[in-house]
């Protein structure tokens, strides 16, 4: 899709957020993509790491690791972009969309599920994974490598709130809930504005 198609749709960054006001769009750029390559590896990362993460923590954790991931995310990249200080390969985005700031928020729960219980092998798993995905984003131009150091940080800033040691209770299946209706109301509201 267009630059423009995705801008309507909810993507995100600092002409959105920042020179447009459309701040709901932290939320909805982790659901868009920018083509059919680009949906077919976030799809095949989620596939990988969706079931193990709603096993460690439920189904409700996971969609407000993913959440909040997503707005730390595209939070940090649009916040970089903006920045007076410009990193090399973190100089955030003027316009971003995709679900890997929120996959890299799945990796974060992943190592702070291994730090939690002292799983070795899931800390070491969910290392490897975003340096193996950090690495491909500094050899792929175009990469948002902000949103995804973001969304890293918010995935395990979320998942020390969201202890794995404790079972998921029916206020995270509510709170998740709220993150999805949101999360759609916010993609109305998108199209609409």
């Amino acid at each position: 899709p267009s630059g423009r198609i995705l801008y309507l749709l909810g993507a995100s960054g600092a002409m959105p957020v920042i020179a447009e006001g459309r701040w709901w769009t932290l939320l909805t750029a982790g659901w868009l993509h920018a083509g059919v390559m680009h949906i077919f590896f976030n799809v095949l990362w989620i596939r990988q790491l969706g079931p193990e993460i709603a096993n460690l923590y439920g189904a409700g954790r996971m969609i407000i690791i993913y959440t909040v991931a997503s707005i730390i995310g595209f939070g940090l990249s649009t916040a970089m972009y903006a920045s007076p200080i410009h990193l090399p390969f973190f100089g955030g985005a003027y316009l971003t969309v995709g679900a890997s700031a929120p996959i890299f928020g799945l990796l974060g729960a992943l190592v702070h599920y291994g730090n939690r219980t002292g799983s070795s092998h899931a800390r070491q798993a969910g290392l490897q994974y975003a340096l193996i995905m950090g690495v491909m984003g500094f050899i792929i131009p175009g990469v948002d490598n902000s949103a995804h150091l973001g969304g890293f940080a918010g995935g395990y800033l979320a998942s020390l709130l969201l202890d794995p040691l404790k079972p998921e209770r029916i206020d995270h299946l509510a709170i998740a809930v709220g993150c999805l209706v949101v999360t759609f109301i916010a993609i109305i509201w998108s199209v609409i504005t």
